[in-house]
């Protein structure tokens, strides 16, 4: 197909928590968006193939479009568990679009937060991108998986809720309002330990707005466990060797909250992000609609 044939297009970001997809004209136009439920491809690949599919038809019908011009579609779709040529092979099988692009969220997060700049991103939400752009190439490090890296996330500050407000049952740990607003909540640390034990990490990551609003407040639990991410944070960008005066953006629903805990030298410039994954997914669709 040359690009003339292609009908319009889609871009997907697809994470632990939901995914949202945007429907687009040729050159890159937004004609609407719709929400879905969780897209994570590791997890459970065949489950976020049917939530992105739903959420496509939903933004395609709001468009105005129609659904039998999806197999003229060009889509890029930057998805949370995205692990290689293999598992792209398989997401592209299932899908009906013309063309299909497939690669890590942190790619359309990065495109979506900086375009083509050098700079930095640290977007955290249930899990962890941590990146820099420079002269066109990126560099990613963290975000492994929850199970063994996402530090700083939102499933990572409600794990540590968690298991801080267990400390205070234990009396290691002194009381604060984000423990008793934790044992309110789960009914005491049985709710908490039955909670924990079928929690996924976006279960984990909507008690993070407790550690936040509480550590804003001087909650002393809360504000250790936001400075243990920022420590974090600073780490990794020193690993990526960030310069005072660099561009910083943080994104997500919990990176800005760092902002007054990081290390000045990193803060410099700071810089909000210009847009969305969603609107780096669109971008990048709008580049594999004119490559061969």
């Amino acid at each position: 197909m040359t690009h003339k044939d292609f009908s319009y297009l889609i871009g997907v970001d697809g994470g632990g928590t939901g995914c949202r997809v945007a429907v687009a004209t040729l050159d890159g136009r937004i004609l609407a968006e719709a929400k879905g439920a969780r897209a994570n491809v590791s997890t459970d690949c065949a489950e976020a193939i049917t939530n992105i599919m739903r959420a496509t038809h939903e933004a395609v019908h709001k468009a105005g479009l129609s659904i039998a011009d999806i197999d003229r579609a060009v889509a890029h779709l930057g998805l949370a568990g995205y692990t290689g040529p293999e598992i792209s092979r398989l997401i592209k099988a299932a899908l009906p679009f013309a063309k299909s692009v497939v690669s890590e969220d942190t790619h359309t997060t990065i495109v979506g937060a900086i375009e083509q700049e050098d700079g930095y991103v640290i977007a955290l939400g249930t899990g962890t991108i941590i990146a820099r752009q420079k002269a066109g190439q990126q560099t990613f490090i963290g975000g492994w998986c929850y199970q063994v890296s996402d530090q700083a996330s939102g499933a990572w500050l409600g794990h540590g809720a968690l298991e801080q407000t267990l400390l205070v049952v234990d009396g290691i740990v002194k009381a604060s309002p984000l423990s008793h607003r934790i044992l309110e909540k789960f009914d005491g640390a049985a709710g908490i330990v039955q909670f924990s034990l079928k929690a996924q990490p976006r279960d984990f990551a909507t008690i993070a707005p407790d550690v936040i609003e509480t550590a804003s407040a001087g909650d002393a639990v809360g504000t250790w466990l936001m400075k243990r991410g920022a420590d974090y944070v600073d780490s990794a960008l020193r690993a990526l060797a960030h310069q005072p005066g660099d561009i910083l953006c943080l994104s997500g629903g919990v990176g800005p909250h760092y902002a007054p805990y990081l290390s000045s030298d990193h803060t410099q410039n700071l810089t909000p992000p210009r847009g969305r994954a969603v609107d780096g997914a669109i971008a990048l669709a709008v580049q594999a609609a004119t490559q061969p």
